[in-house]
């Protein structure tokens, strides 16, 4: 009876670790997807930047906001694109280092699973 129980016990214990693993997976998942869209995202606005410093001094810029065009200064738009790709690029940063910690308890839970 007691090896019985400790079958069912050590099964359980399996389990559980293959439960946090398979979470510890969608994690990672979700998080290629995050960085994924934010890559885009760098690359647009990247190209965005290209495009206004191609521009005159005195050239016409618009800002979409809503349905509605609104004028904006080209040295305020460059500034906010600039504003922009710093913030998606320390996303992308945060968002590499939380990957890495996700894989190495990944590792972590497969190589408790194995044994």
């Amino acid at each position: 009876m007691s090896s019985s129980s400790a079958l069912r016990e050590l099964q359980h214990e399996l389990e559980t670790k293959a439960n946090d693993l398979s979470k510890l997976q969608k994690e990672i998942a979700k998080n290629h997807q995050v960085r994924k869209k934010y890559t885009v995202q760098l690359g647009e606005n990247e190209l965005v930047l290209k495009e206004l410093d191609l521009l005159n001094e005195d050239a016409n810029v618009f800002k979409l906001i809503g349905p509605v065009l609104v004028k904006q200064d080209l040295a305020e738009a460059k500034a906010n694109v600039r504003k922009r790709i710093d913030y998606i690029s320390a996303e992308l940063k945060r968002l590499d280092g939380t990957l890495q910690d996700l894989e190495e308890k990944q590792n972590s839970k497969k190589d408790a699973v194995s044994i």
